[in-house]
Parts: structure tokens; sequence; C-alpha cells
């Protein structure tokens, strides 16, 4: 059987870390070694750093500013080659979101052999991610940082999601957000299986 990836992408607030969770324990019941990424998390490493770029990346990121593609590309591609077995199911969260970045881990996948990844498009309306995460109470979701994190999804992530989607390499699934987790989560297992 191929390998497989699962790219898991979506509005913040949307639900992407808790169906990657359920993916992960299903793939894992089906006996299979399981490679995960989650960008946010490998971020939050860097920005404590001491180097010169991880003050950078940390000063950027507390004034709201977009980190550049190359810091992104450089922290997932380096723990992607640094981390794979080889036969890994691999599942990303928050890989790839930029143009750029989508068309560099395309090039991973080929170099790897990875055959037509699963992108999982996590589908919610702007109101409904503003919702949930105002209603989290996270110290990081006040008002004015969720206005900036969903403007700059509209700005640089739906670009790559319509890249996925009108691209035939990819298995692209447009899954409804806005229902319960076990319904998002049937929805998702009923598609990969079809």
């Amino acid at each position: 059987m191929d390998k497989q990836a699962y790219i898991f992408i979506g509005r913040s607030g949307c639900g992407k870390g808790t169906q990657v969770k359920l993916l992960i324990e299903e793939l894992k019941k089906q006996g299979k070694e399981v490679f995960n990424l989650e960008m946010g998390n490998k971020f939050r490493e860097f920005i404590k750093g001491e180097s010169y770029s991880s003050k950078l990346a940390k000063e950027i990121g507390d004034r709201g500013g977009l980190q550049p593609e190359f810091l992104a590309v450089s922290i997932w591609a380096k723990t992607i080659t640094d981390n794979l077995k080889g036969g890994d199911t691999m599942v990303l969260d928050g890989v790839a979101r930029k143009i750029l970045e989508a068309k560099l881990l395309d090039t991973i996948f080929g170099f790897l052999g990875y055959k037509r990844p699963v992108v999982i498009f996590m589908n919610v309306s702007r109101k409904w991610s503003e919702d949930r995460m105002l209603g989290r109470g996270r110290s990081d979701d006040d008002a004015q940082e969720i206005k900036r994190r969903l403007d700059w999804y509209e700005t640089d992530v739906e670009p790559v999601i319509e890249w996925y989607r009108g691209n035939p390499e990819y298995n692209f699934l447009d899954i409804n957000g806005e229902q319960t987790i076990e319904e998002v989560h049937q929805e998702i297992m009923d598609k990969i299986i079809n």
C-alpha cells in the first residue's frame, strides 16, 4: 500500500487539532506508524531559542506580524527530513499556510514517495470561527488578535486552499466543520474511505 499523507487546513478555531488527534488514533488502531507535525508548537519552541533568528521571529510574533516563508519551510522541512522513518503516515497541521510553502511541500511529497496526499479542509465561516475562539477564553484569543488571524487567513491561506482544491495530484476533502466533533470525525473517515 502507498504511503499516505494528510494535510489539515482551515481557519483558526475550526477544530483541526481535535480532528488530527482523532485521525491519529484511528490510524494507530490500524497498526500504522504516524509522523505528526503541528507547526504552531514548532514555532512556539523556535521563538524560545537563543539564536538571532529565534529572537527576530519572536519580535515579529510579538507585534502580530507574519513569519517569512523561508522560516516556516526551514522548520518543517528539517523536522520532516530528520524524523520521518520512511513508511510513516504523515499528518500535518499548520503546513502549508502560503502558496510558496504548499509548492515546496509538494516537492517533499514527491521526493519521499507520497502520492496523492489528502487535504482535509475544515470548512467553517468566519463568524463561526470568531465565536468559537472568543468562547475558548484563552489569553491569546482577544478580539484584536482573532481579527488579525482571520484577516491573515483570508489573504494568505485561502489561496493555498484553492491551489489544493484545483490540483489533481491531491485528494481534496471539503469537510463541514460546523458540526459536532463526532460528526466532523465521521465525515472525515467516510470521505477518506471513499
